[in-house]
């Protein structure tokens, strides 16, 4: 009896000819050495493990990401919507607004998102509302794990209990993912808490008085004084980040290249903001997680249609903080955009090298942390300064500071 033929594949898997089991060849060649790649800053799709990792790995997630609910109306909130009329009139009155903003907390009261909590509770002063944050802006990941809907007593409405602000948030990818027998819809106890018809204190609050927020979806454009803030949803994979995606109906990539057209307008027609673009997964990372370059060029993509770029940009997802400074040409100008990663609202801080300022392409790795803190923006007619503030048990300590002039889009 003739053996079968074999031949050694360029990736060293033996390649047996003709058909097995209803299989061609090409099936039987493609087991892999490892289950997983390892970690790197470089995006899967331009790794050097491109034909054994890059193609399967993206494909693979995109064929396991959610449909994102379809927001109401037009996808839009004003301040006063948060805040009511008269705490919004008293914000614009002061010439400047301010909010906090972090994500990946889903613990407890009793640990560092609590110890986080407390840290910018400090920040407001009762006095001076005008002055004080406007909000806290959640970068997703709010729970994490089974039995979400249970969850929000213990890893949200408790750690928060003396934080007197509103909390506006975007799903992160543990938001949306899905457990058959505990969470078989994506993104409902999120929408539950976030994306209710009214403000009202839901039940599983209990006698603790916050009540939900009445967003108008997942992904939204919060029109604010002195700021345009844009959050999208980069859906449930925990690596990497996608904001449309090969699902039927997918709506957010289209909305968002029609938003930023509306804030080029805007713009034209005088009315100059500044413009936050946030997603929970980075464009940018160097620890903790892989950035989501997909993500990014689609992003990009969309700003260039519009012919506006963000002035900042902010995610969550690797449990560390991160700086970068991305330069960007639009005409005869090079933009500086600082890219954030704030990831340190509580849960489980991860290592990142140190940030030496060396170059990748077309952003600059400026400053990192190991560790829990949040960040504080301020914006004015003229600038956006961040400050983030490093939280270690009951101790606070600023660790870094940057501003942007929005009239020059050049970094301090």
């Amino acid at each position: 009896m003739a053996k079968k033929v074999q031949r050694r594949s360029k990736s060293g898997n033996t390649k047996k000819e003709g058909r097995k089991n209803g299989r061609s060849s090409k099936a039987s060649s493609s087991t892999l050495r490892f289950a997983h790649p390892f970690f790197t800053p470089i995006p899967p799709e331009h790794r050097a493990v491109h034909a054994a990792f890059g193609d399967r790995l993206t494909t693979h997630i995109k064929g396991t990401l959610h449909p994102i609910p379809r927001p109401t109306g037009n996808a839009v909130m004003t301040l006063a919507d948060v805040i009511g009329k008269e705490g919004a009139n008293e914000i614009a009155a002061s010439g400047r607004l301010s909010f906090h903003t972090v994500g990946d907390t889903g613990k407890r009261m009793d640990s560092p998102q609590g110890d986080v909590a407390e840290a910018m509770a400090k920040d407001f002063d009762v006095a001076h509302p005008g002055s004080s944050p406007a909000f806290f802006f959640h970068l997703g990941d709010v729970v994490y794990g089974h039995h979400k809907d249970q969850s929000y007593r213990q890893e949200f409405y408790e750690p928060y209990i003396h934080y007197p602000g509103k909390i506006i948030a975007i799903p992160g990818n543990h938001d949306g993912e899905v457990f058959p027998s505990s969470d078989p819809q994506s993104l409902k106890a999120f929408q539950d808490n976030f994306c209710s018809r009214s403000q009202s204190v839901p039940a599983i609050a209990g006698s603790i008085f916050r009540q939900t927020m009445n967003q108008p979806g997942v992904y939204w454009l919060l029109d604010a004084p002195f700021v345009d803030v844009v959050g999208l949803y980069s859906n449930s994979a925990e690596n990497p980040g996608y904001i449309s995606g090969q699902i039927p109906g997918q709506l957010q990539s289209t909305w968002l290249v029609n938003t930023l057209k509306r804030i080029a307008k805007e713009r034209a027609a005088g009315k100059r903001k500044a413009l936050i673009i946030a997603t929970h997964h980075p464009p940018f990372t160097s620890g903790g997680h892989s950035p989501s370059d997909d993500m990014l060029k689609e992003i990009d993509a969309a700003c260039q249609s519009a012919s506006v770029m963000p002035d900042f940009f902010l995610s969550g997802h690797a449990h560390n903080y991160q700086r970068y400074t991305r330069f960007v040409q639009r005409g005869n100008r090079t933009l500086e955009i600082p890219y954030l990663v704030v990831g340190t609202g509580g849960f489980a801080d991860s290592n990142v090298p140190e940030a030496t300022g060396s170059q990748t392409g077309d952003h600059v790795f400026v400053k990192s942390r190991k560790g829990f803190g949040y960040a504080l923006i301020t914006v004015d007619a003229q600038r956006i300064n961040c400050q983030y503030t490093a939280v270690d048990g009951a101790s606070r300590q600023r660790f870094d500071t940057v501003t942007v002039n929005l009239a020059t889009s050049k970094v301090s």
